[in-house]
């Protein structure tokens, strides 16, 4: 499966601090559950992909 394959997998996403300082992406889709946790920086950089992928996502034509 890659960036462009459609899926029906419906999934849960939460985003926040943990006690430790990291901040966590916490994913939940059947049943599975998947932590993941980044230092403030890379949280940062994560933060400007998602939002360059927007900007290119808004100029595809449709």
């Amino acid at each position: 499966m890659g960036i462009n394959t459609e899926s029906d997998i419906e999934a849960n996403l939460q985003i926040g601090p943990t006690d430790k300082g990291m901040v966590r992406l916490f994913i939940e889709a059947k049943g599975l559950e998947v932590p993941m946790d980044f230092e403030p920086d890379e949280a940062r950089e994560i933060a400007e992909e998602i939002m360059a992928a927007a900007n290119a996502a808004e100029s595809v034509k449709r």
